[in-house]
């Protein structure tokens, strides 16, 4: 019993000691513009504008570098790049698309369609196979 309270324990802290730094933010990408939202623009929408970070098989971080009624321009860091072995930032251009009064942001990956879709405070994933459906991101500063 003492024995597996001490390995329970050292998973523990060692888990705690260093997550955070397996969940550092990755390098912000050379030539990323980040370009604020017209203040015009519904709030619905300009809520995508920002920086977001989620896990799933992988570690994520997505960057809304700029928005508009029509499109926005995305870069998406993966801690696994597909047949790159290490992490790597991409850059798409995504469609926006309106459903009555919500918003989705939606492109062709390599493989597969993405959508991403605003759920209360989250950004939501699906389509893809990235991460796993329904994963949902945290905004970051």
């Amino acid at each position: 019993m003492k024995t597996f309270v001490l390995w329970a324990v050292s998973i523990a802290l060692v888990g705690i000691l260093f997550c955070p730094m397996v969940m550092a933010a990755p390098p912000m990408p050379d030539d990323v513009q980040i370009v604020q939202p017209d203040p015009s623009l519904p709030k619905e929408l300009s809520a995508f504008f920002g920086k977001w970070e989620g896990a799933s098989r992988v570690g994520f971080y997505i960057i809304v570098e700029k928005i508009d009624e029509k499109k926005a321009s995305l870069y998406v860091w993966r801690s696994l790049c597909g047949e790159s072995i290490g992490p790597c930032w991409t850059r798409y251009e995504a469609q926006v698309i309106k459903e009555g009064r919500r918003y989705k942001l939606q492109f062709r990956s390599r493989f597969a369609n993405v959508e991403f879709t605003l759920k209360g405070e989250n950004l939501k994933y699906s389509g893809g196979d990235w991460m796993e459906p329904d994963t949902q991101l945290k905004r970051v500063q």
